[in-house]
């Protein structure tokens, strides 16, 4: 069999403490394509939570630099080499990508989760804001616009377009979700709102909160669990007590699968009140347990991974409408027993499988110097990672 080596540069890997959907999106897909026999490296920032090298499941990581400074360190380990021969570069666009297009003329394909217009505001100050937004939004474009692109759903394909990217060379490869672990756990008993994902600030895990505190003055034993970690949760602490819900708030800190699996089992609702998702991997992790999700429906992505009225409910980006949709899952057993059904059914149609399946799909036609469309059939059927070997034999 013919190796591909494939390099992904990505922002952060799962073990980073700021780690999330996107990062186990590169690392389930990479694991799965390493398990085919090809060569994959994941090149990240470095952190205290894990060594410089190191290879897990046939996946070489190679961790450089800090929150901003692993891509300078990218583009110079691969333009001097020091990662050794690759075929194929993944670019992983966190907002902003790697512009590993400068310096290398093998083919790059583009990832991206979503589009972060909204966010650059929330998170950093006006100037920052500018100067990233232009990055994402106007130099990321003229760069890479001979390159293959991959998107996590059609609302960032949509927003791609729109900032100018062909449409012709957007691929779409939703997330997969890895086989419900089935604890022996069984639902809670009384009413368990639950919040999970990085506890940064465009989660807005704050409209969860205040969403718990208007719904305990009619349901007195309701609780939340908010399960994950992030650099906000001592923001996030104040505000739980400054609204007098701290007593019915756990902060469960970062979860391994098997705990966030019996937590997700427990709950009836699922939060989602992020500005912005690409996806909302935690939505179909949820569902896969029976759980619907409230949502805005504005957030990109979550408007495709939940079906309005059928496995979760999406609301304006309003918090009044976001507390009653909230409020009437928790009430109506019914509504919640249907939409929690239908949640799961759907959740099956997910796997990593199918999803790694199709990103060999767009290697194989990234590497021939073509190009993907959302279109093309790019189901499991029309490859399997054992295709790239064809492609592999002409790459340069």
């Amino acid at each position: 069999m013919f190796a591909v080596r494939i390099l992904f540069l990505n922002w952060r890997d799962t073990r980073n403490p700021e780690g999330g959907g996107s990062e186990r999106y590169v690392e389930s897909v990479a694991t799965r394509l390493a398990g085919e026999g090809h060569v994959v490296t994941v090149f990240c920032a470095a952190h205290g939570s894990a060594p410089a090298d190191e290879t897990i499941d046939g996946v070489r990581y190679v961790r450089r630099g800090s929150k901003l400074g692993v891509y300078p360190q990218a583009l110079w380990h691969l333009a001097m080499r020091r990662l050794g021969r690759i075929d194929v570069v993944v670019d992983v666009q966190n907002g902003v990508p790697f512009f590993s297009r400068l310096v290398t003329r093998k083919p790059v394909v583009v990832l991206v989760h979503h589009v972060h217009r909204e966010q650059w505001r929330v998170v950093y100050g006006p100037l920052r804001a500018r100067i990233g937004w232009w990055l994402e939004s106007r130099a990321a474009p003229a760069l890479y616009r001979r390159c293959q692109y991959v998107a996590v759903s059609g609302v960032t394909r949509d927003e791609l377009v729109g900032l100018g990217v062909d449409h012709h060379r957007i691929a779409v490869v939703h997330n997969g979700s890895e086989p419900a672990l089935l604890p022996t756990v069984k639902r809670s008993a009384e009413p368990l709102l639950c919040v999970l994902g990085r506890l940064v600030p465009h989660k807005r895990v704050e409209h969860a909160l205040e969403t718990l505190r208007r719904l305990a003055l009619e349901l007195p034993d309701l609780r939340l669990v908010v399960v994950g970690q992030g650099w906000w949760e001592d923001r996030l602490r104040t505000a739980a007590a400054e609204a007098g819900v701290d007593h019915l708030v756990h902060f469960a800190g970062y979860l391994e699968d098997g705990e966030k699996h019996a937590a997700l089992a427990k709950s009836w609702v699922l939060l989602t009140p992020s500005l912005k998702e690409g996806w909302g991997l935690s939505i179909v992790e949820a569902a896969s347990h029976g759980v619907p999700t409230v949502a805005y429906r504005s957030a990109g992505g979550v408007a495709e991974s939940v079906h309005d009225g059928e496995t979760g409910l999406l609301v304006d980006d309003d918090l009044d409408a976001f507390v009653e949709a909230t409020r009437l899952l928790l009430t109506d057993a019914q509504l919640r027993e249907r939409t929690g059904n239908a949640a799961r059914h759907r959740a099956k149609e997910f796997t990593w499988d199918a999803a790694a399946a199709s990103f060999v799909a767009v290697l194989r036609t990234a590497a021939r110097g073509e190009t993907r469309h959302d279109r093309d059939p790019v189901a499991v059927s029309d490859s399997s990672p054992g295709d790239l070997q064809d492609a592999g034999q002409r790459l340069p």
